[in-house]
């Protein structure tokens, strides 16, 4: 064969084709591993805790920036995940609890995965990232997970073991027979944990990490758009499901218990539930306290769903290294709200204290400045902060209804001056069914009856002629306000705030972590103070911008 000499023209051609795929190979917009857990509060070992085993998430943090102060815009999973996917707050948004779709309230407000999608990313999820009834949001999603490549996966289980089924479909059974429609609202959920020895991927949160996986393989093989992929786990929220090696990381003699049993003292008595969200289950006394065995294996029980989730995220990350696919990739975790385990003499979320608000988040970028790796940050934000960091880092456009502030100049300042306040809320706790909804009549015919009854007595007592039924279970709502050193709480008319509160708390958190005493009554000019800065809203308390 003749050898044909390459002319000028031939060469150019090359070179020139050889720089635009290059440059299409630079100017790649990151892709993003949108990773959200239910229930998880800051118990991990990067966090502090002495016996979570999180070795992944661990190293995460070790690479990325920790947030020590995230907190929740409401400590329940619809109104959470509605404001975090949105970028507004319940107050904006109308979301206080889990029976509200947000689209129904806001059909035409352009979500997180929304934005990237309009943006010319593909966006999926596997899991549970909206909450339930919200979860296929179609406006959200450009495609399906890679549903084909699990045709030979068994689907996943809420209990693996066959005594544990038969025991749901009984009691919801006996449920229904006694109470009628309403013992479908939660009254029926079987028990509260499970240790059985089987594959990871038996339980949801395996199986979605292998589709997870499947569905970036996918991607990265068959289209050149980058992708927004989230990937929700359902776990440590109940029930608590593990495979039996997680629960075995444990040593149940070393699981120590919370030190703080009781409410705080002088708090407000509307600001605590009883434990709705874990009575519900069958293996749990209906009143009365937990008593110290059963909260130990409960707690195991939790951690164990902590270890099983910090697994999953340990093989997501592992498999978006071997698709080369770490250095083009934006890895956020995040959690939806914190959780009571006995913290306060009570057991669940749905609170404005501290333990139910703040919660674990992470981040790593590929362009992360060395001095910010593995560092932490003390300053306050907010998961509605995490849609406007998401879209500027990927140099999207910032939407106008976002209510949240871009923190991405904190990954490359830990250090700077930030927000002076964080906000929460939430409704009557005591007076909540434990999906945040005021009280069906019929379930003050259940076994929570006497566990009303009981807390009525109680906000009664100290709330005397503030007490009005209609206002303290349907529209009486506790605003929570986080500065660096108080946590300050507002409970007001939610339709008439002009009107005075109805209760104020105030926790000091340089000398009382733990929130155990409200200080609000022997401080009353702090509280003038605090009521100022509470009145200028998220909006008065943002960054400023020339510091």
């Amino acid at each position: 064969m003749k050898y044909l000499k390459p002319t000028f023209y031939s060469l150019l051609f090359l070179l020139i084709i050889s720089c635009q795929q290059q440059e299409k190979k630079v100017s790649k917009k990151p892709n993003i591993l949108f990773i959200g857990i239910d229930d998880l509060r800051p118990e991990l070992g990067c966090y502090g805790s002495d016996i979570a085993v999180s070795p992944n998430l661990d190293k995460l943090a070790s690479q990325g920036l920790l947030f020590e102060n995230a907190y929740c815009q409401q400590a329940i999973c619809g109104p959470s995940r509605a404001s975090l996917m949105t970028g507004i707050r319940p107050e904006t948004s109308g979301v206080f609890h889990n029976y509200i779709k947000f689209r129904e309230v806001n059909p035409n407000v352009v979500t997180l995965s929304e934005h990237f999608k309009n943006n010319g990313y593909e966006a999926v999820y596997t899991g549970k990232i909206f909450h339930h009834g919200d979860l296929d949001d179609e406006k959200s999603w450009s495609r399906k997970p890679a549903l084909d490549s699990m045709k030979e996966v068994k689907k996943p289980v809420g209990f693996a073991l066959k005594k544990n089924n038969e025991d749901r479909k009984k009691i919801r059974n006996e449920m229904v027979a006694k109470y009628g429609a309403v013992a479908k609202y939660g009254l029926a959920s079987g028990v509260a944990y499970e240790s059985a020895d089987v594959a990871d991927n038996t339980y949801r949160d395996g199986y979605h990490t292998e589709l997870a996986i499947a569905t970036m393989k996918e991607m990265n093989a068959k289209s050149d758009k980058p992708f927004f992929l989230g990937l929700g786990f359902n776990k440590p929220h109940l029930n608590w499901v593990a495979p039996k090696k997680y629960w075995d990381l444990y040593d149940r003699d070393k699981i120590k218990l919370s030190t703080q049993t009781e409410s705080p003292e002088n708090g407000a008595t509307m600001g605590l539930h009883p434990s709705f969200e874990l009575r519900v289950r069958s293996n749990i006394p209906k009143k009365g306290e937990i008593d110290k065995e059963l909260a130990i294996t409960l707690k195991h029980a939790y951690l164990a769903c902590v270890s099983y989730v910090d697994a999953q995220i340990g093989k997501m990350i592992t498999a978006l290294e071997k698709e080369g696919l770490r250095q083009n990739t934006i890895i956020i975790v995040w959690s939806d709200h914190g959780w009571h385990l006995g913290d306060m003499g009570i057991w669940g979320k749905a609170t404005n204290y501290e333990i139910a608000t703040r919660v674990p988040l992470l981040i790593w970028t590929p362009d992360m400045p060395k001095g910010s790796k593995g560092k932490t940050t003390d300053a306050l934000v907010e998961l509605v902060d995490m849609y406007p960091t998401l879209a500027e880092l990927a140099g999207l456009e910032i939407p106008k209804h976002v209510e949240g502030t871009s923190f991405k100049p904190l990954i490359s300042n830990p250090e700077k001056k930030w927000k002076t306040a964080a906000f929460s809320q939430f409704p009557s706790p005591a007076l909540r069914e434990w999906g945040g909804f005021p009280i069906r009549p019929a379930m003050r015919e259940t076994y929570f009856g006497p566990l009303l009854k009981e807390v009525e007595g109680k906000i009664k007592k100290q709330q005397e002629d503030n007490w009005d039924r209609n206002l303290f279970e349907n529209n009486l709502m506790g605003y929570a306000m986080r500065t660096e050193q108080y946590r300050f709480i507002v409970w007001k008319d939610r339709l008439n705030k002009e009107k005075e509160p109805v209760f104020i708390e105030l926790y000091n958190h340089k000398i009382d972590p733990k929130e155990t005493k409200n200080i609000a009554k022997e401080n009353p000019d702090l509280v003038g103070k605090l009521m100022k800065q509470f009145n200028k809203g998220w909006q008065g308390n943002i960054p400023n911008p020339s510091i």
